[in-house]
């Protein structure tokens, strides 16, 4: 019997974790991250837990010969059951290696996998509620449906003039117009593409920026990752079984409370964009 695979990209992120150890017992899990010491303390945790069918692949998802790479071992352990994009969600300083984890590294692991889509496979890239502050109206709108440009981060950079929470943003915004425009093309395969937008997570010490975030946010808390998990979770499943090509907010509220949010975005001279 063909196993089920669950791969997970950004393997070592405590939401991808945290998902791993919910899926674990569905099937393969294959993770997929470019830090293989980050790869081997996620493997050893899950172990932990009872999560004992488990494959690792160090790969840079900029790189479409690894994403090739990766490809490969996932059809080589079974048939595709869950893809999940959860790389990009590191705080790197660096506004084109972000640009780079989101959209093109995206891109790459899209086009790569969906050959091995089927009626049973559902992907699901993540997001962040950033995207939903990003003006949908500037002419980088046209250069983030380019998607796989050449130029595509130098471009982008131009907008955000290195700015790094600029750069975020933009990318995640880029993530959920991917998923709308590639729906289509996985529903061609009877599968299934979405992406989720955590809101605030891991803090330990809040800016004054990201405490009028929370301030702002109906819930008056941050995520945790296994919150986050089960919402990729039930994507995943067939209990989602008619939901393909949208964006699923998991932000408490910060969205739905943005208008108030904005004002006080406004009153503390906060840069979001």
């Amino acid at each position: 019997m063909t196993k089920d695979i669950y791969v997970i990209t950004g393997g070592s992120e405590e939401v991808a974790t945290a998902l791993a150890e919910r899926i674990g017992p569905k099937g393969t899990l294959l993770l997929a991250d470019s830090c293989e010491k980050c790869l081997e303390q996620a493997k050893r945790q899950l172990l932990q837990k009872g999560i004992a069918d488990i494959h690792c692949e160090t790969a840079d998802l900029t790189s479409k010969r690894a994403v090739g790479k990766l490809v490969g071992k996932a059809s080589e352990l079974g048939a595709l059951r869950g893809l999940v994009h959860a790389a990009g969600l590191s705080n790197t300083s660096d506004s084109k290696r972000r640009m780079a984890d989101n959209v093109i590294g995206m891109n790459h692991v899209l086009e790569a996998f969906l050959p091995l889509a089927n009626e049973a496979t559902s992907a699901v890239m993540i997001s962040s509620i950033t995207a939903y502050m990003v003006p949908q109206n500037g002419q980088y709108m046209d250069v983030l449906k380019q998607q796989l440009a050449a130029n595509l981060s130098d471009t982008l950079d131009q907008f955000t003039q290195g700015d790094t929470g600029a750069a975020n943003s933009m990318a995640k915004l880029a993530v959920q117009l991917i998923v709308e425009d590639q729906a289509w093309k996985w529903g061609q395969k009877g599968a299934r593409l979405n992406s989720v937008s955590p809101g605030m997570m891991n803090f330990q010490d809040l800016s004054e920026d990201n405490q009028t975030l929370l301030d702002h946010t109906p819930l008056r808390r941050m995520a945790e990752p296994e919150e986050v998990a089960s919402a990729i979770d039930f994507l995943l499943s067939d209990a989602a079984s008619y939901i393909t090509g949208i964006d699923l907010r998991i932000d408490g509220g910060t969205i739905a409370n943005y208008p108030r949010l904005k004002a006080a975005m406004s009153q503390h001279k906060m840069k979001r964009f």
